[in-house]
């Protein structure tokens, strides 16, 4: 019997009995992980700033929905205490949750610039602090972090965004060495572009700065440095998410995965 990748998912029941949170999943990559988990049997919450569409996804999904901003730290605190209590436990976290902001570093906003590194690179940090100790507790646990090939290489006007991407690298690795010895796991996945609206979003701005069309934004500066001339899918990015989160992924922590379709095989 042929069966599709969901319904597969759906037979396995691999995360059946475990908690997850998932940041920015109100669309794009965090909707596409948070759709896996449900489909693998797992409880989920899913978090954004964007209270309607959120709402709508979560009644779909049959999951738990937060409204939070994780710019504050009252709003990382709230959210990771609200999942604790109402399931008692955490088991996977992952850490999506993100906004671009495409500017010549001479014009980049400073209020821009503090509110993207506190969303994308202290709201992180302050998520997994607060869970860890519940991991630590039941020696499991899984942190992902949805960072970028920006998060490895560089391209220019996104200062703030590839700051705050190399950042979460470090906050990565350095959290796979303490996590080891009580069964949590930490990885980063790196991805060239994937067909989000954050990816639709900077198409504009890209033009605008660059002076070129759309469609030279997505043939000569999204797609130019990729062996493969195509946007990723979110799912595909959620496979990986699932695996990670498996047995069997229980090696792997510390890693930086990229999902580059060969941007730095060059």
């Amino acid at each position: 019997m042929i069966i599709s990748g969901q319904e597969e998912a759906l037979e396995s029941n691999a995360l059946r009995g475990k908690v997850a949170l998932v940041t920015g999943a109100a669309s794009g990559i965090g909707l596409a992980v948070a759709e896996r988990f449900v489909a693998d049997g797992a409880q989920v919450v899913i978090a954004d700033v964007q209270a309607e569409a959120g709402s709508v996804q979560a009644k779909r999904l049959g999951c738990i929905f937060v409204e939070c901003d994780l710019a504050l730290r009252s709003g990382c605190r709230t959210l990771v205490d609200q999942v604790l209590e109402a399931f008692g436990t955490l088991h996977i976290l992952i850490n999506n949750a993100g906004f671009q902001h495409i500017d010549a570093i001479e014009d980049f906003p400073e209020d821009t610039w503090d509110r993207m590194m506190a969303v994308m690179l202290t709201a992180p940090f302050l998520l997994t602090k607060y869970a860890w100790p519940a991991m630590k507790a039941q020696r499991w646990g899984r942190v992902i972090q949805i960072s970028s090939i920006h998060g490895l290489v560089a391209s220019p006007f996104k200062s703030g965004y590839i700051t705050a991407k190399h950042g979460l690298i470090g906050l990565t690795r350095t959290a796979a060495l303490e996590g080891g010895a009580y069964g949590i796991t930490v990885n980063a996945i790196c991805p060239a572009y994937v067909r989000t609206p954050l990816v639709e979003a900077q198409i504009a701005d890209q033009a605008r700065l660059r002076g070129i069309s759309r469609d030279e934004v997505i043939e000569k500066v999204m797609l130019e440095p990729a062996a493969v001339k195509r946007l990723i899918e979110p799912e595909e990015i959620a496979d990986l998410v699932a695996y990670l989160c498996t047995g069997t992924g229980s090696i792997i922590t510390g890693s930086a995965w990229t999902m580059d379709l060969g941007w730095t095989a060059r």
